[in-house]
Formats: structure tokens, C-alpha cells, sequence
């Protein structure tokens, strides 16, 4: 617990809000070692204005997420799209609020938190989390070293070429057997660098990522890291997906497995 911070300090009495701008980034293709955990901390000479973030404070703000497994790209100082959606990632995990707006208190949290667990360890995975609706890249030390915030089935029923059924995405223990690299048009929409993992479920990019279940059954992540996740999760790619650790379907699925009507 860091919460004597002099950082922490200068912000309680601030009454931060956020700022907004765009940031943008990649990750290595490989999991690589986790990052040290540092304290955020600001230099006792400089002063914020009254109401607002400084640049510095928030580079900070984004290398402690960083810092923590949360896709945040470069930091810069710029609270832009990925930087929201790694704080809403954080939000997801902790069960804070989803604001994705970064404030003293989140940045309190920010300096309080560890880095999250694994389900599962062995072996470099993805895991899917429907409860608390978050993908996590797992290396093969067992450590997070990725974590994306998602948008998985709504659960509401849809009609596909006269066939209604509720939009739902399975739990279970699968391999990617197919990729599309860029764009791909499917019955329900257009999926970015889509991974199959079942039948027509695939991991892909999407422009809106609400933090909600919203889909009819694919698991939508944020578009700047679509590409390279993908990179990450060659064919045969195990895919764990579960709800609050309940794996329900545990039959294991062939990289093989034929193709059937991609969802969205």
C-alpha cells in the first residue's frame, strides 16, 4: 500500500477530472516478463493546476497500468481510446465503477492494486472472463501479462437466415482453427482480425466494445488491439472461456473444426 504517496496528496486536493486526447500503441507479439510495480509519484516542484491532471501525472497514471497487464499502448500524457479502455479493463477487474474517466481515487487504486490472477497456469493461453466481461493473455510462466476489456453475448435472441436463437458465448476449453487477417463480412457485420474459436465465435477487433454483453455470441475487443493479439494467437491457440471460473462445456474442440456462419 503506497496511499502516503506525496503524489496522492496534491490530488485529493485537486479534485482531478480527466483529460481526453488519443493514444496509440502495440504490443510485443510475444508474453514477455512482467514489469516492475512502481508508485505513481509527481515531482514535489511541480504543482498541478487547480481541477486538472497534469501531462506527467498522467504518464504515470498510464505506466502504472502498464505496469499492472493492462493494454494502455505508449504513455504519453494523452488520455486517449486506449488509455480509457485499459482503465475500464482495471475498472472490470477491481468492481469499481465504469467510467473509464481517470480521477484521484482511480489513480489511489491504481497505486493499490496487484497485478491479477490467472485462472489457470501450465501454459501461454487467452482467457475469457464473462462475468467481469475481460481477456486476459496468460504467458507460459502463468503470469497476465495482457488484459483487454470485452463485450461478449447479450444473451438476447436473434434471427439468422430464419433460425432464432439467443446470443450466447459458450464457456469452454477451445483452440483457434482459423483466422482472417483484416477485415472479414459476416451475416451479422464486419469482424477485424477475427480468431475462430467455435463454429462461427471468434475473438475480434470491433469499434464499439460497450461495457456491457452486447453481441450476438463473438468476443469484441477494442480495434488497436486486434491486430496484434492476433499476432499472438497462432492456430491451435488454447481459448479458455469462462463465468466466474465455471467452465460448464469443457469438451476440447479441433483446430480443425469447419467453419459455420460467423456471428458479430
Amino acid at each position: 500500500m503506497r496511499s502516503n504517496c506525496p503524489f496522492f496528496n496534491v490530488l485529493r486536493t485537486m479534485g482531478a477530472v480527466a483529460v481526453l486526447a488519443s493514444v496509440a500503441g502495440t504490443v510485443s507479439v510475444s508474453v514477455a516478463a512482467a514489469p516492475q510495480v512502481r508508485s505513481i509519484k509527481s515531482s514535489p516542484s511541480r504543482k498541478a493546476p487547480q481541477n486538472k491532471l497534469t501531462r506527467e501525472m498522467i504518464g504515470e497514471a498510464q505506466q502504472r497500468l502498464f505496469e499492472l497487464g493492462y493494454w494502455v499502448g505508449e504513455p504519453d500524457g494523452k488520455w486517449g481510446g486506449a488509455s480509457r479502455q485499459g482503465l475500464i479493463a482495471f475498472q472490470k477487474v477491481e468492481g469499481r465503477p465504469l467510467t473509464g474517466k481517470l480521477t484521484a481515487s482511480e489513480i489511489q487504486a491504481l497505486n493499490d492494486a496487484n497485478r491479477p490472477s490467472p485462472l489457470e497456469r501450465g501454459s501461454a493461453h487467452i482467457e475469457v472472463d464473462l462475468k467481469r466481461q475481460v481477456l486476459f493473455v496468460v504467458d507460459a510462466e502463468g503470469i497476465v501479462s495482457r488484459i483487454l476489456p470485452v463485450s461478449t453475448g447479450s444473451g438476447k435472441m436473434f434471427t439468422l437466415e430464419n433460425y432464432t436463437q439467443p446470443a450466447v458465448t459458450p464457456t469452454g476449453r477451445f483452440h483457434v482453427y482459423r483466422k482472417v487477417a483484416g477485415w472479414r463480412e459476416s451475416p451479422l457485420g464486419l469482424l477485424y482480425y477475427p480468431n475462430y474459436i467455435v463454429g462461427g465465435i471468434a475473438i475480434h477487433g470491433n469499434p464499439a466494445v460497450p461495457v456491457e454483453p452486447a453481441s450476438h455470441g463473438c468476443i469484441r475487443i477494442p480495434m488497436f488491439a486486434a491486430g496484434p493479439l492476433s499476432e499472438m494467437m497462432p492456430i491451435g491457440t488454447e481459448v479458455i472461456v469462462h463465468d466466474a471460473g465455471e467452465i460448464t462445456f469443457s469438451a476440447s474442440h479441433s483446430v480443425r473444426q469447419p467453419q459455420t456462419q460467423s456471428r458479430r
